[in-house]
Order: structure tokens, then sequence, then C-alpha cells
């Protein structure tokens, strides 16, 4: 028995939580924040100069694009990790005992910047500790979310000055990510419930004489050996998955001051104004409105980031779309 639909994505699992876990991170030789942390606010159509090598190459056309929100964040810890065993381990941290407060963090006595300057040959690697801090969007979300941000550069020491540098001040958009470059997206899925095999994996339907049943897989499997296997398409959740858009585009980096430049009239549906700043990317990417995404600069990216020449953003309302 050969399987029904595609096994890309296997297992069919259920995210467990909202903020999504990367594992892979870009080299970067130059010391900059590899990650960040937003909010989908909607989809919109702009007029785009196509650069590309198709052949509608100088020609305005028309392109379906998605906007982000990004909260603000703050650093309020740098965390040294050390390599034991068969894996690296955290094994220091240092707080900014103000910005540290503000999540909840009151034990911040720990060792200092200097101290482990003179101990550097102990890490061999470190990241930033960031909270994002989402009141400020009016989405009706006020919780702070906390989430490591790695940080590029040549060696640990560099690493270390950038972090300095950062320890209790906002890391800004616009200084991580400038028009043209190249993101992966990584976020939870829709989710759409409880369905059966045709909707979930795009089986076909039985003939309305073989077994009395419509919607169903039929057989589940052979005599030997006597089990279903995982190939078989069956009942479950779909959706709320982790996925990952590798490659998209930044077609603009705004600030809060020009938000209504994308804004539609009414807001974008589910969502609202946008209040921040804000990223203007090529095509859609997963989850509702709402959604909170996870940016990285893009691993496997070969093409060369310029910055594309937009010639309108449609500012019709989304509201009876």
């Amino acid at each position: 028995m050969s399987h029904r639909g595609s096994l890309e994505f296997w297992p069919h699992r259920r995210a467990q939580r909202l903020l999504p876990r990367v594992r892979n991170w870009p080299d970067s030789k130059e010391p900059a924040a590899l990650s960040l942390l937003a909010f989908k606010a909607g989809m919109t159509h702009i007029g785009i100069m196509d650069d590309s090598l198709s052949p509608t190459k100088g020609q305005e056309i028309m392109r379906a694009a998605t906007v982000v929100v990004l909260p603000k964040i703050f650093v309020y810890g740098i965390r040294f990790y050390g390599k034991k065993y068969l894996y690296k381990q955290p094994i220091d941290e240092i707080y900014d005992a103000p910005t540290a407060q503000k999540v909840g963090i009151k034990k911040t006595k720990t060792k200092g910047v200097e101290d482990a300057k003179k101990s550097i040959k102990e890490y061999s690697d470190l990241t930033m500790l960031a909270f994002a801090d989402p009141e400020s969007l009016k989405i009706g979300i006020k919780k702070q979310l906390r989430f490591e941000v790695p940080i590029g550069g040549a060696d640990v020491q560099s690493k270390l000055a950038f972090a300095e540098k950062m320890l209790g001040k906002e890391i800004k958009l616009a200084e991580t990510i400038a028009n043209g470059d190249f993101i992966d997206v990584t976020a939870v899925s829709k989710g759409k419930g409880w369905e059966g095999p045709i909707h979930r994996f795009g089986a076909a339907r039985q003939y309305h004489k073989a077994t009395g049943k419509i919607r169903h897989i039929s057989p589940l499997g052979a005599f030997s050996p006597p089990k279903v296997l995982f190939s078989v398409p069956q009942a479950g959740h779909l959706g709320f998955n982790y996925r990952t858009e590798l490659n998209k585009r930044v077609l603009k980096v705004g600030t809060s001051q020009d938000a209504a430049t994308v804004t539609p009239n009414g807001g974008f549906l589910k969502f609202g104004i946008v209040n921040g700043d804000y990223l203007l990317i090529d095509g859609s990417i997963p989850g509702p409105a709402k959604r909170l995404i996870r940016i990285r600069k893009a691993l496997r990216s070969s093409k060369k980031a310029a910055a594309p020449k937009i010639t309108y953003v449609s500012l019709e309302s989304k509201q009876g779309a």
C-alpha cells in the first residue's frame, strides 16, 4: 500500500507554545543581533519595479506583501555558554539590574562584565537575554516575552563587546535589518481543529458502493505486518504547526512615524492600526493576524540584497476581505 499525501512535514504535531524555537543561526562575521520578535498584522498588495531576471524586468508589477509589527525589545542580560561533555551549556549570566527588574528578576548579583572579560577563555559562546514589550502596540497583548538573541561575530571577544554595548538598551530595527535584506520567518501556522483524512492529507473519496462509507481510508494496511503504518493518513488535528519560510525579502523597513503609509483604511482585520516599527515583507508568512513570529537573518540566501523600488501600497479597507 502506498501512502497518500505529502510527507514534507512529518509528524503532524501540534506546537507546544507560540514562541518558536530556532536551532540554526547564520554565520555572521559582523557583531549584530541575529533574531527579533514581531507580530503579524495582515496582508496587502503593492506595486514594485521588477528587478529580477524575469521577462517583466524593469516593469511595474503587483505583488502580495505582509506587514509585521515589532514591539520594543530591550536587552536585560548576557548568557555565557561553555562546552561541557558533548554540547554547550549555560554557565554564567550578567544582568542589567534596572532592566531585569522589569521582567521580575530581582536577584541580579552575578558576575560582572569585567570579571567575564578575565575568564573569556572559559566561554565558547554567548547570547543576549532580551524581552519584547508589546503593550505599546495596543493590540490587546500586554505580557512581556522573554527570549534569547544570538549574536553574530568572528569570536567571543567581539560578541562580548557588542553585548556590553547593548546591555540595558533597546534593539533598534533599523540597526538590524535593512531594505532588500533576506530573512527567515518562523511561526505557528493557523490551527484548524480536528479534520478527517481527506481535508488533512488530500486523500481521495471512496466509491459510494465500496464500503458504505465515502470520506475515509480503506484499507488501513496489509495483514502483515499486523499494524497501521505511520504513512496511512488518518483523522487528527490540522494546523497549528511550526513552519519556517526561507529567504523572504524585506521590501521596506519602517518606523512608527510613517506607519500610516502601510495601514489600510480602518486598520488590518483582527489586528487594528500599526503603532510601531514595521517590516513590509514580500509574499505571505505562516499564521493568522496577531500571531507571534520569530525573524532571523537568512540562513541559506545566495541572493544579493538590493533595496527595491516601491511605487504603490494599497490602503484600501481590508475589513470586508
